[in-house]
């Protein structure tokens, strides 16, 4: 049996492409774009962020000494606090499994030039007038690294960046899978994991803007949105998380799907080889902050990416039933 979802393959190319970001800056990680977008601020006192987020989005905030505090999201995945920005302070925002599109517009009209928008699940979202926002390529297609900086209302070119991603070093995980299947690249994808995590700003490899250049966006995304919404009729009814409509948004990561046996679920789904990875294993049982570790022990990242289609979402779906 053949698995669904887990890591990408190296990307079916075409002639013809258009990546949809070739007007941002474009960088080696999704990190290294929101270290960009802060060193080019230059003097921040403070951020706030999600304690329901990627460890990886510290790294920039540690490495410039910047301070942060973390806010609650409820199961909307929306701010729950109450949060007034001072001077010289700034919100990280996540764009959810790119589907909180919506939500994002209606922040930045809050909070304007203080808001940083974390579009690392969001890839397909379009970057907003005069805001901050940053992308990684790798959840989405198959390339071995990639991010894209957007400076909102400051001058683009701010840091000159001269070094370029070498990323033959870390894309042998890509061919595996093309090639021998998804076990048979898994170590190696782990190891390039790996050698992303504190790496210095670099300019994105000429290897990964070609396969961006040459990749069918529009089918992407129709894959995309056809499956999420495959998945949503069929367990809208026992998902305890409140979903945009689809009108709401461009274009999903996963189908988030959330269950009181969310632990169990995902081990037997793993077994069964549908692989569903967890967002985030960081976040730990902390007081104040119950429904964020809820949300990563429960939440089932469901694949509904462009490799699969109507066949391979009622599979799930009748996985997840009989479970």
């Amino acid at each position: 049996m053949e698995a669904i979802g887990g890591y990408f393959e190296l990307a079916d190319l075409v002639e013809g492409g258009q990546f949809p970001h070739g007007n941002g800056v474009l960088l080696n990680t999704g990190r290294n774009a929101l270290e960009y977008i802060l060193r080019s601020i230059g003097d921040v006192k403070s951020v706030y962020l999600p304690y329901y987020t990627c460890e990886v989005v510290l790294e920039p905030l540690k490495k410039l000494n910047i301070p942060w505090s973390f806010y609650h999201i409820n199961t909307s995945f929306e701010i729950a606090d109450e949060i007034n920005l001072g001077e010289r302070e700034y919100i990280i925002a996540n764009n959810y499994f790119g589907i909180k599109d919506s939500y994002i517009e209606k922040l930045a009209k809050r909070y304007g030039c203080q808001l940083i928008v974390d579009c690392s699940q969001a890839f397909f979202s379009k970057p907003l007038s005069r805001i901050n926002s940053f992308y990684s390529m790798r959840k989405f297609v198959g390339v071995a690294d990639g991010g894209v900086a957007y400076l909102g209302n400051l001058p683009q070119g701010l840091i000159d960046v001269k070094e370029e991603e070498r990323t033959s070093e870390h894309d042998s995980h890509l061919l595996k899978r093309k090639r021998l299947g998804a076990e048979s690249g898994f170590a190696f994808f782990q190891a390039n994991e790996k050698k992303l995590n504190n790496q210095p700003i670099r300019n994105m490899s000429f290897k990964t803007k070609w396969i961006l250049d040459h990749i069918d966006y529009d089918e992407v995304v129709e894959r995309r949105v056809e499956n999420f919404k495959c998945l949503h009729n069929a367990l809208n009814k026992e998902n305890y998380l409140t979903l945009p409509n689809c009108d709401a948004f461009k274009c999903p990561m996963i189908y988030p799907f959330m269950t009181s046996i969310g632990c169990s679920l995902r081990k037997k789904l793993i077994d069964s080889k549908v692989f569903v990875a967890r967002y985030w294993p960081n976040v730990e049982q902390r007081d104040g902050f119950e429904t964020e570790y809820d949300l990563s022990l429960n939440v089932i990242a469901i694949p509904c990416d462009q490799r699969y289609g109507i066949e391979e979402m009622n599979r799930i779906i009748d996985l997840i039933r009989t479970i």
